[in-house]
């Protein structure tokens, strides 16, 4: 079985976009941290990653996601995750993960990009 992942990049407003599909591994992990990167060195600092459609994350996906959140915080920029607490099979397989580790407080956490990308929406409750 081939896993695609895939990773596309945007623009909503005033923030960049990182829309991330499949599973976020070990494997597909780095290629989701040099887009970061790389997106943090063009100067763009307000970051919404959608990863409403990742199926699958593992603790090296989850040293990402707390890697940006450090790397956008020592820029004094802006990170929203797109993480739908409902859906297919009962939520965001990413959510329950953070979730289940107690590291989900950490971040501005949004149902959808419409949300994330919204000045005025709340973060939903960790």
């Amino acid at each position: 079985m081939v896993v695609t992942f895939k990773v596309t990049d945007g623009e909503q407003g005033e923030w960049a976009v990182l829309q991330v599909s499949g599973e976020l591994d070990l494997m597909t992990s780095p290629v989701l941290r040099q887009r970061v990167h790389d997106m943090i060195a063009e100067g763009r600092h307000s970051l919404v990653l959608d990863l409403a459609e990742v199926w699958f994350c593992d603790s090296s996906g989850v040293g990402v996601l707390i890697a940006t959140r450090r790397l956008i915080r020592s820029c004094r920029g802006r990170l929203r995750l797109v993480l739908p607490a409902r859906g297919a099979e009962e939520g965001s397989h990413v959510n329950r993960v953070l979730g289940a580790l107690g590291v989900r407080r950490l971040f501005d956490v949004h149902a959808d990009l419409v949300d994330a990308v919204d000045e005025e929406a709340r973060p939903l409750s960790a």
